[in-house]
């Protein structure tokens, strides 16, 4: 093969409809744009407009507002961490914290902290460094032998 011999395959590309180029075309005179108005003209700009009709971003009520100081959490289930002990990514004999969770590739990045959810069980003596967890997470991990320590409780008391 070489170079200058280089192509598509058969019908992989098409060839752009050419508009505007006499009535025998089928797509001559107005080009597809029906007649006359705004949207028959270039630069059409008319997002959420609606004939003159009180458009439904103004018509319904506006409630709530996002909290731009709210932490986000990174969500970890118990069951997450058991596979990934399981497969040998974590050791279950050292504490697990945001930096092994991210080192063993369970989660992608730590965020504001790390957050354990009671999704699966755990069978290992656990020894946890979180930002959070949910009650049923805790009774299951200290129901297995393990300890866990929530430092965004710690944060939050100083």
């Amino acid at each position: 093969m070489k170079l200058n011999e280089i192509k598509d395959n058969e019908g992989a590309t098409h060839s752009r409809k050419r508009l505007g180029r006499g009535i025998g075309s089928g797509s001559g005179k107005t080009a597809g744009r029906g007649v006359k108005g705004q949207k028959a003209r270039s630069g059409v700009a008319i997002n959420g407009f609606e004939g003159g009709q009180m458009p439904i971003y103004r018509r319904l009520p506006k409630r709530g507002f996002t909290n731009i100081f709210a932490s986000d959490y990174v969500v970890v289930s118990l069951g997450r961490i058991q596979k990934a002990i399981e497969a040998g990514k974590l050791d279950a004999g050292q504490t697990v914290d945001a930096a092994a969770l991210k080192a063993a590739g369970v989660i992608r990045r730590v965020k504001d902290g790390v957050r354990v959810l009671a999704d699966g069980d755990v069978s290992f003596k656990l020894t946890l460094e979180v930002a959070g967890a949910s009650k049923s997470a805790v009774e299951k991990i200290e129901k297995a032998g393990g300890s866990i320590k929530l430092l965004a409780a710690a944060a939050a008391a100083e």
